[in-house]
């Protein structure tokens, strides 16, 4: 990596000329600090930015990176700071981009079923707005009240309907995205079919901010799914919970738009934290979260049924009905505020993503089982049974010294990370490799990282593009 230039007053009076005075935030550091990191580890993982630009258009991002490009100033973009994998803390200084005030809905349009936005929308502002049109935006993760569009397309984010729906790449159509040199490009746009040549969307699609900025972003809309009912399985240990995921699907021959997974030690915190008490959390060990949408009561009635029946005589302890909002957003809280029910009783337990084959959960669940023995450390565990992403979150012991733990906890999700990875799974399904796992990408991808660096050192030469991540 070649040294960067430091910035200084000289820099600072450029950015605010391309912006304004009250879009950057210089030598002010409680206000620095606040852009210094994100969920992954706080602290842990915290690095001071030397200034922050909130940028409003795609005209003043493009001057910034011309600028940042010409003087080798490294550039850090930065959504609603909601990732976990350190992908927006500025490891090298230098200017943080923030697209915070980029939050406008360009349009809906009805007719071609797409809506047009800037990166800094709220995923939930979103589908809240496409919801009075009767229409839905399907690629949303669990963070959907506080993520931005941007952030979960740099990520490529995933979710609880990813099963039916597919994760946020399967929802980008298009992308207007500025380059490292400051060149604004536009990638597809309201068309759902282009054959002619390379497909870059889907490449700037999980890059995490190295390739180039979002500045415009077309998703795809699908109109609302109609009606929903959850059903709530308890299971006496998470191998029969696990055991139930494919068979659901097969025996009820319908693709639910979810199927979660949470383990009883992570109920029994949730439920504090909630304020909820589930059924039969004193003897459960796992529990099934599973969604059905229907277009007629009657629909919904015959789904549940068969749903219900399938995982009676797949070992379920009981099935419960929730077909009102009111008990909806019961079960939905525990699993949606699973790793804050965690943090409420250890503020030091970081949280794991790894994705397998549907038909090797058991056997991570296993190894995860075998790691928290030999390590004596507790790990409850949720996850997206359907589409085999689990999330360990290994809790730190009393008598642990929070700077060891740091040490300590990411062996332990390396280590069931790699497993993951000769399981034949992936060492992230929706949080991204930030620099958090970046050692684990290349050990992990060996063929498909020299390529990577490869593409990274046309689209960014220079290397200013949020530096020290994924490479």
């Amino acid at each position: 990596m070649n040294e960067f230039k430091k910035v200084d007053e000289k820099v600072v009076k450029e950015l605010r000329r391309i912006t304004s005075d009250a879009s950057v935030i210089y030598e002010d550091k409680e206000t620095l600090k606040n852009y210094s990191h994100d969920e992954s580890g706080g602290e842990y993982y915290s690095h001071m930015p030397d200034v922050v630009v909130k940028v409003e258009n795609a005209d003043q991002i493009s001057k910034i990176l011309k600028f940042a490009n010409d003087e080798h100033i490294p550039v850090t973009p930065r959504g609603a700071g909601s990732g976990l994998a350190g992908a927006d803390v500025p490891l090298f200084g230098g200017i943080v981009l923030s697209v915070e005030r980029m939050n406008r809905i360009i349009e809906i349009d009805k007719t071609n079923l797409v809506a047009v936005v800037e990166p800094g929308v709220v995923t939930n502002d979103l589908c809240k707005r496409v919801a009075d049109f009767g229409l839905y935006y399907a690629g949303y993760p669990m963070s959907v009240e506080t993520s931005f569009i941007g952030g979960n397309v740099a990520t490529n984010a995933g979710g609880s309907k990813v099963i039916k729906y597919g994760n946020t790449g399967h929802h980008v159509i298009g992308l207007e995205v500025v380059m490292a040199d400051g060149q604004i490009v536009e990638f597809g746009g309201k068309r759902r079919k282009d054959s002619s040549g390379y497909d870059f969307i889907h490449l700037f699609v999980g890059s995490e901010g190295t390739l180039g900025i979002f500045s415009k972003i077309y998703l795809n809309l699908i109109p609302l799914p109609g009606k929903t009912v959850d059903l709530l399985a308890p299971f006496k240990d998470i191998e029969t919970a696990i055991s139930n995921v494919g068979r659901l699907i097969i025996e009820s021959k319908t693709l639910p738009s979810a199927i979660e997974f949470i383990d009883g030690i992570s109920v029994k915190l949730g439920s504090v934290y909630n304020n909820i008490k589930l059924p039969f959390q004193d003897e459960a060990g796992a529990y099934l979260l599973i969604q059905y949408e229907g277009r007629k009561k009657e629909e919904i009635e015959d789904l549940y049924e068969i749903g219900g029946k399938a995982l009676m005589a797949g070992g379920a302890m009981d099935v419960f009905v929730a077909d009102n909002r009111t008990n909806s957003e019961k079960l939905w809280r525990i699993r949606r505020n699973w790793l804050e029910g965690i943090k409420a009783f250890d503020p030091y337990a970081p949280t794991g993503d790894v994705v397998v084959p549907t038909d090797k959960i058991p056997q991570i669940m296993q190894y995860i089982s075998e790691i928290s023995a030999e390590y004596k450390v507790q790990i409850p565990v949720a996850g997206h049974a359907a589409d085999g992403n689990i999330h360990p979150a290994p809790m730190k012991p009393k008598e642990i010294d929070p700077m060891e733990w740091k040490d300590l906890s990411e062996e332990i999700l390396d280590k069931i990370a790699l497993k993951a990875a000769g399981l034949g799974g992936a060492i992230s399904g929706e949080h991204g490799v930030g620099f958090i796992k970046k050692d684990l990408l290349k050990k992990t991808k060996p063929d498909q990282y020299v390529f990577m660096k490869k593409v990274k050192d046309i689209f960014d030469p220079t290397g200013i593009m949020n530096p020290g991540k994924l490479y």
